[in-house]
């Protein structure tokens, strides 16, 4: 088997492969945007990947039972909806196998997909649990939850979440992800998973952290950011200004690389957002609105020396500017 096919995508090529196939799929695409495809497909190996991935999930849903190709294209609640009421039957033993398969080799991340609680990208939500917990979801976040007479568990599938405890509960308040366990000390903060770790920022009073395979436990506290591996926590850190903006629409940045800028923008929208390696060193300050990205974008115009390139709906690049 080609080695390729077996390393995980990122959420981010992956949503944009999913965006290309909706729009390579209908009829009304055109020759520039399939033109655009092409060049998307050849500019990075894991492009090709995650469309061959999605390829491979095609021919198993199509082998399971005919129009169920579909299935990709539906909305995450209908996919969730499909996988859980799912009947009996040899086509729906096939379609799961396939799944199986899928998800065995990281194609799809399952934890996502099946979560209570859930965003699309772009997508912010507030929940308002039974202990008088507020949290917040972020793009492309997913949460389970559950409460029992024990304790107050939060599952962090994917994403990012902001957190205010509700005080007048006793039961121990704990937020887990594959890399430990956190516990809330009657406090606001955040919990954002990432590539290789989760990062705990703490906006008031204090949060336990401990690692999933270490004894490595600390109490982090207001003002102060770590980042937890499973196998131990990062120095602590002063707390980066504006680190919950987001629950207010909002992305604040202060003298940060204007690569990093559209790497985070990026994670707001679907399809591919890029910053040409010409401007990609360029520092910038400011805030920027969450809800439209390319207002956020042109908002670069007056202050950078960029232009935008917007070729389709799905793939943007912020490039040099042109000089006469």
């Amino acid at each position: 088997m080609n080695p390729l096919n077996n390393r995980p995508v990122s959420s981010r090529v992956l949503d944009a492969a999913i965006a290309w196939q909706l729009c390579l799929d209908g009829s009304n695409a055109s020759a520039i945007e399939r033109a655009e495809f092409e060049k998307w497909f050849a500019a990075d190996e894991e492009h090709a990947q995650a469309w061959m991935q999605l390829g491979m999930l095609d021919r198993r849903f199509s082998a399971a039972a005919g129009p169920a190709r579909q299935a990709l294209l539906e909305s995450r609640a209908g996919i969730r909806q499909r996988l859980r009421k799912m009947g009996s039957g040899v086509a729906s033993v096939v379609l799961v196998g396939g799944l199986t398969l899928v998800i065995g080799e990281h194609y799809f991340p399952v934890g996502y997909w099946l979560a209570d609680q859930r965003t699309a990208t772009g997508e912010q939500r507030t929940l308002h649990l039974d202990d008088g917990t507020l949290i917040s979801l972020n793009t492309h976040s997913a949460i389970d939850v559950r409460f029992d007479d024990q304790q107050r568990l939060i599952v962090l599938q994917d994403g990012e979440i902001s957190i205010e405890t509700g005080h007048k509960d006793e039961r121990p308040f704990l937020v887990k992800t594959p890399d430990g366990t956190l516990q809330a000390l009657g406090t606001r903060f955040l919990v954002r998973r990432e590539d290789d770790g989760t990062r705990l920022s703490v906006l008031q009073s204090a949060v336990a952290a401990r690692p999933q395979a270490s004894h490595d436990e600390r109490i982090v506290k207001a003002g102060e950011q770590v980042f937890m591996r499973e196998n131990g926590l990062s120095a602590s850190l002063a707390l980066t200004p504006g680190a919950d903006a987001w629950t207010r629409g909002m992305l604040v940045v202060d003298n940060v690389r204007l690569a990093d800028l559209i790497e985070e923008l990026g994670r707001y929208r679907s399809g591919h957002l890029s910053v040409s390696p010409q401007v990609a060193d360029l520092r910038i300050t400011g805030s920027f609105p969450l809800t439209d990205t390319d207002l956020a974008l042109k908002s670069l115009l007056p202050t950078l020396p960029v232009q935008i390139e917007q070729r389709t709906p799905w793939w943007v690049t912020v490039m040099a500017k042109n000089t006469p």
